[in-house]
């Protein structure tokens, strides 16, 4: 198994994720991304190269992102350790900084015992596949293994948080007043920057998930559990309920009445506001092709463009790159504001969701309105020949019949997983009856068809 995944290297730490091999790691990074143009001009200036080291609050992310720096200090590069802060606030340092590239110390969503390693290149940006294979490479080649003034730095980054802060209410198009949000900060790695940010823009906070212990990340709260949200929101009567995962990329939201709003209804609500600032590059949002046909539909009523990527926010990324977009997401709750941001960032998306109620004088349910969610029914297909998901009569016969019957009232998308051997069936139509009945008959059909 290659050891980099869809996003950076992710396991259980101290079984496969060590402190050896986070050294190891960092000490490939440097030979990979410390070669090129810009990097031989600092050396030729008598610069070493720089890089932007953080993490969120899981326990096993001191003892890694120690390793991490250390290794990256044992070649040659001088480190600034910002501490525990948010994939995207580390993304945007390593580019306010004219850092060389940067290191994310983070599992995201995944429970505590696991962890992970993120690389950003010179900009923030994520890495492309070619790059991540290069540095598996290189990690059973030779370091880089300078002596005396030749070894890197370690330094804190003392004002790391309120960079990123003041990053962040300088994008605001208008300020939060009289809004009243409950947080949900996943007891992750925003639950310090998050509440001070909202609370400067102006907004009334109250805060669930933000007492972070080194074990309790993910567990029960944030983007991956909403109810104890929506319970806090109807309880406080608070105008909404905004959610982090773990490293704070993600946003999902919660209505007044407790109504998640995902992140299909989000960046409809932000589309069509870019749009009117005229800040929607071509009048285009990028999307995978997970996201609901309400947006589809929502976006072609208000003259916006939907270009479709494969799941996963690399490739969201990736599309908005090649057109020069500025707005695309997921369903999941990662949204990317290219004018403010390289990758998805949580508390960027959520400021700006609760900067359009301020401004339109909205409810959150009155601003989701703009689309309507069809019913979605996803169903896993286990135990089957998965490489035969495209190319079977039978099952094409079959999504072929489900898609005449649904018309242009839903959709149907069967999606070969990656890695197991497993097909995902998903059906959306204009009721939920409908959209159960198409998907179990056509989860039958790939059974008996690709069945192993």
């Amino acid at each position: 198994m290659p050891l980099f995944g869809t996003d950076g290297v992710r396991g259980l730490a101290n079984g496969p994720l060590t402190a050896d091999l986070a050294l190891s790691l960092a000490q490939a990074t440097a030979v990979v991304l410390g070669q090129g143009r810009t990097a031989d001009a600092r050396r030729a200036a008598g610069k070493r190269l720089t890089a932007v080291v953080a993490r969120d609050p899981r326990v096993s992310g001191e003892f890694l992102a120690a390793a991490v720096a250390a290794g990256l200090a044992s070649s040659g590069v001088d480190v600034l350790e910002a501490g525990v802060l948010p994939t995207p606030a580390a993304a945007f340092l390593i580019s306010d900084m004219d850092a060389d590239f940067g290191v994310m110390v983070s599992a995201s969503h995944n429970p505590a015992p696991d962890n992970g390693i993120k690389i950003f290149a010179r900009g923030g940006v994520k890495l492309p596949d070619l790059v991540e294979q290069r540095i598996e490479a290189a990690m059973s080649g030779p370091k880089l293994q300078p002596t005396g003034a030749g070894v890197g730095r370690i330094r804190r980054f003392s004002d790391a948080e309120d960079r990123y802060v003041i990053h962040l209410l300088g994008s605001l198009p208008h300020r939060l007043d009289g809004i009243h949000v409950v947080l949900d900060c996943a007891h992750g790695a925003a639950s310090g920057v998050s509440p001070e940010t909202f609370r400067d823009a102006g907004a009334r906070v109250t805060l669930i998930g933000a007492d972070p212990d080194g074990m309790n990340i993910n567990d029960g709260v944030g983007s991956t559990h909403l109810d104890q949200l929506a319970s806090k929101v109807r309880e406080v009567g608070a105008d909404l309920g905004i959610a982090h995962d773990g490293d704070a990329d993600r946003c999902l939201a919660v209505d007044a009445d407790g109504t998640v709003v995902d992140g299909d209804q989000i960046m409809a609500i932000l589309a069509v506001a870019m749009k009117e600032r005229g800040h929607l590059v071509k009048d285009t949002l990028v999307a995978t092709v997970m996201s609901n046909l309400g947006l589809h539909k929502a976006m072609a009523e208000h003259g916006i463009t939907v270009e479709q990527t494969s799941v996963g926010d690399r490739y969201v990324l990736e599309r908005m790159d090649q057109g020069g977009f500025s707005l695309g997401g997921e369903q999941s709750g990662h949204v990317i504001m290219s004018e403010y941001a390289t990758t998805g960032d949580g508390l960027l998306t959520g400021l700006h969701l609760v900067a359009e109620m301020a401004r339109q004088r909205k409810t959150l349910a009155e601003l989701a309105s703009i689309m309507t969610v069809f019913p979605q029914v996803l169903i896993n297909v286990k135990g089957v020949d998965r490489t035969r998901a495209t190319t079977d009569e039978g099952v094409a016969e079959a999504v072929a019949e489900a898609t005449a019957e649904l018309g242009a009232s839903g959709r149907v998308l069967l999606r070969p997983s990656g890695t197991e051997q497993l097909v995902r069936v998903m059906v959306e139509a204009a009721d939920e009856h409908t959209a159960h009945r198409l998907g179990e008959q056509l989860a039958d059909v790939v059974r008996e068809r690709l069945a192993l």
